[in-house]
């Protein structure tokens, strides 16, 4: 039994002539008999009662007739879904994100990405830039969107998404929340909350580098991966830090966020979409190509765009 005979068959079934199935079928009328007999001799059962007129279903073609529109439907779906992944309109893309992608990028992205490609099935995972860049050499991930610009960025392709600057997380109490915007410098006497090296290491070269750009180093007074920790940490009166500008969309009571005055020209941190250099899977050109249409970002070809991050 093959996909062709149960085609033949279900045609034959709806027609119920083998003259009209045969033009239906776009094929010779005998061909077609000879199909429709093997097929009963394969299953050892009669599917058609045969008359002057034509054929009628007998029990065991009834019973058969559903499963066989069904079995048809789904061996057309899976075309549809290997033609869908070929051509990039389909398939899975399975993205890892840092958490600061979720305030503004993604729910920009991902509605727009949906109903252009609804047949594309996005799996997200939160992880640090480290960990995506980890996933994406293990396959776990098809692409990321990461804090940028990295450490180290051989091997992977690069497409800046969104440009920001990092602000200062002060506590509500502190006298420098009276204060809009800040040189970095004024708050050089303040313990800091900073990235750990063991996790977010681009990001925390990129905060020291900036707070060496306005001519102190840090007093590290505690480490926190994730913003939200280090908006609780500087909440509690335990430091300040330097934080994404995406993050104001999301402060926490108790904390504010200023703007810095000093930043030195050109010094920027961005969200950037990552993905292994010469991968080419469609789904995931396809997403660049729209996450790239949504930003109105260039692309970093061949992993360049070495520096911090």
């Amino acid at each position: 039994m093959n996909l062709r005979q149960l085609s033949q068959f279900v045609t034959l079934a709806e027609t119920g002539n083998f003259h009209r199935a045969a033009e239906r079928l776009h094929m010779a009328q005998p061909p077609l008999s000879v199909s429709i007999r093997k097929l009963e001799e394969e299953l050892g059962s009669a599917l058609f009662a045969r008359t002057r007129t034509g054929v009628a279903l007998t029990p065991a073609g009834q019973a058969m007739l559903d499963d066989a529109r069904r079995t048809l439907l789904h061996a057309q779906q899976c075309r549809q879904a290997v033609l869908d992944t070929r051509e990039g309109t389909g398939g899975r893309l399975r993205l890892g994100i840092i958490g600061s992608a979720t305030y503004a990028l993604l729910p920009r992205l991902i509605p727009s990405l949906r109903a252009r490609y609804p047949q594309i099935t996005l799996e997200l995972s939160e992880a640090t830039s480290s960990e995506i860049l980890e996933g994406l050499v293990s396959r776990r991930f098809d692409a990321g969107l990461l804090r940028f610009p990295l450490l180290d960025a051989s091997g992977f392709d690069l497409t800046p998404l969104d440009r920001d600057d990092f602000v200062l997380a002060v506590a509500e109490t502190s006298p420098l929340a009276r204060r809009e915007a800040i040189a970095l410098h004024e708050a050089a006497h303040e313990p800091f909350i900073m990235y750990p090296r063991s996790k977010v290491p681009g990001l925390l070269a990129l905060a020291m580098m900036r707070c060496q750009f306005s001519g102190f180093a840090p007093q590290v007074a505690q480490e926190a991966a994730q913003v939200q920790t280090i908006m609780s940490l500087v909440a509690s009166g335990l430091g300040v830090g330097l934080v994404a500008g995406v993050a104001r969309q999301a402060v926490p009571r108790g904390v504010v966020c200023l703007a810095l005055t000093d930043n030195p020209p050109g010094f920027h941190i961005s969200i950037a979409l990552a993905r292994l250099a010469g991968d080419t899977s469609r789904v995931v050109q396809r997403f660049t190509e729209h996450a790239l249409e949504c930003a109105g970002a260039p692309h970093v070809e061949g992993g360049g765009g070495g520096g911090p991050g």
